[in-house]
């Protein structure tokens, strides 16, 4: 079975970019302007502020409009970016 892992905790850092925690410890930056071209439902995301409204959702990010990006995909992008060893630290 498939273990997903929920967000539990954002900040936002700046830019289009929050640091996501997950509930097994792992966490990490995440830029989320490569989904800002991804639909309709992303353009508000555009707009600074309307972008900062972001709160944890559901186990993952999500916005106000409804638009999300799924737990497993913010997992992926953080723990390839991670160095192994320094998680959670």
């Amino acid at each position: 079975m498939w273990n997903m892992n929920d967000v539990t905790e954002i900040s936002y850092i700046g830019g289009y970019t929050y640091h996501v925690m997950f509930d097994d410890g792992t966490a990490g930056e995440v830029d989320f302007s490569p989904y800002l071209s991804k639909g309709p439902v992303f353009a508000p995301l555009k707009d600074p502020d309307f972008f900062r409204l972001a709160t944890v959702e559901g186990g993952t990010i999500a916005w106000p409009n409804g638009a999300d990006i799924a737990p497993e995909t913010l997992y992926a992008n953080v723990s390839a970016s991670s160095t192994p060893g320094n998680e959670g630290t």
